[in-house]
């Protein structure tokens, strides 16, 4: 299918102290589990995408490279006044393109989704959230934990190992 990426990832991205979980997880757990252990290939900004790229159309490039598009939802992206770049084109290709599927996890429990934007509303309407649990964060690394096993039914079908 051309595609590079099985997901492009969308997160949050600040120097708060609640971020430093959020980046933690971005940087060391997903891609321990979804690459080292399920064999999935991530795009994940400030890791994939390179000094000196124009960021704009590089993270274009990479989702129209990704099978999907994972947004982590936080209490700083519903307060975001002014969504970031990759989160504005991500939410433009998969409703109005709608050519690629969206996997929302919410890392912290958002309560009302009343301050989230509207195109996030209607996805979650459509097709709902995977919670991040606190008990996740005892053994984040089981690949077999609930969820995980949910993140994986939403992402394409592994790559055959040849």
């Amino acid at each position: 299918d051309g595609k590079i990426y099985d997901a492009y990832v969308i997160y949050p991205r600040s120097h708060t102290n609640e971020a430093n979980f959020v980046e933690y997880f971005v940087y060391e757990i997903m891609p321990d589990i979804l690459e080292n252990k399920c064999g999935y290939k991530l795009c994940i900004y400030g890791r994939d995408i390179y000094p000196g790229e124009d960021t704009a159309s590089a993270i274009e490039k990479r989702m129209q490279k990704s099978r999907r598009l994972i947004i982590l939802l936080t209490h700083q992206l519903t307060n975001c006044k002014e969504p970031a770049y990759d989160q504005h084109i991500a939410l433009y290709n998969a409703l109005i393109q709608n050519d690629t599927k969206v996997i929302l996890l919410e890392m912290e429990t958002i309560g009302t989704y009343e301050k989230l934007q509207e195109s996030l509303r209607f996805i979650i309407k459509q097709q709902g959230t995977i919670k991040w649990k606190e008990q996740h964060t005892a053994h984040p690394q089981s690949s077999n934990s609930k969820f995980w096993k949910q993140v994986r039914y939403h992402m394409p079908l592994t790559p055959k190992s040849s």
